[in-house]
């Protein structure tokens, strides 16, 4: 049975990146090509991948030559490190959609998910138990800051506020994409920076 699977801020290309994420890579070629290992070993043909965003910063020949190489069908929902690309028509078609957001639902339980690359804290449904994947803030300060309002508006609604960082970079994500039930399992159990998010899907 075809998987759905997310992921976002894959920076292909980006030499930065290794740096201000910390990515256990020594140069941005072996990045690139543990990322496309670690994809396609967890990814059928039949599957299909949202990408929330920030594909590459290689320019659009090679970023085609990557994606062709990556199994499964590939959603994106842009942010702020596409928008050069996706004026590339042979880029677009690489995907079998291309837009800033998108609310799907997903998983046995029908969970309502709300997609796009930038934190909303208060996205749709989010009192009614709804999920939010986003990516952007990597595991920046500007993720503590996210986590510290997502952690009060909880306290204040009294209820969960289930916004999860799916950026490649996090501890549960490990550079692979992932399925809706693995991303909050593997939030749920991850210790150290994020033993703060434990209580998720509580």
């Amino acid at each position: 049975m075809a998987k759905t699977f997310f992921i976002s801020d894959l920076h292909l290309g980006h030499t930065n990146a290794l740096r201000f994420d910390n990515r256990p890579f020594s140069t941005i070629e072996e990045h690139d090509e543990e990322i496309i290992n670690r994809w396609n070993k967890t990814v059928s043909h039949d599957d299909q991948v949202y990408i929330l965003g920030d594909v590459s910063w290689h320019g659009a020949e090679t970023t085609i030559s990557i994606l062709k190489r990556l199994n499964g069908g590939k959603h994106l929902i842009t942010g702020n490190h596409d928008h050069n690309l996706i004026k590339n028509k042979d880029f677009c078609e690489m995907f079998c959609e291309i837009t800033d957001y998108k609310e799907i639902r997903i998983g046995a339980s029908k969970s309502d998910l709300v997609l796009c690359h930038y934190p909303i804290l208060c996205f749709n449904k989010h009192y009614y138990g709804a999920y939010h994947f986003y990516g952007h803030v990597h595991n920046s300060a500007e993720f503590t800051f996210i986590e510290s309002a997502r952690i009060e508006l909880e306290d204040k609604l009294k209820k969960p506020c289930k916004a999860i960082n799916v950026g490649c970079m996090m501890p549960y994500m490990d550079y692979t994409p992932r399925t809706f039930e693995a991303i909050v399992t593997g939030v749920k159990n991850t210790d150290g920076l994020l033993s703060n998010l434990r209580e998720l899907c509580a």
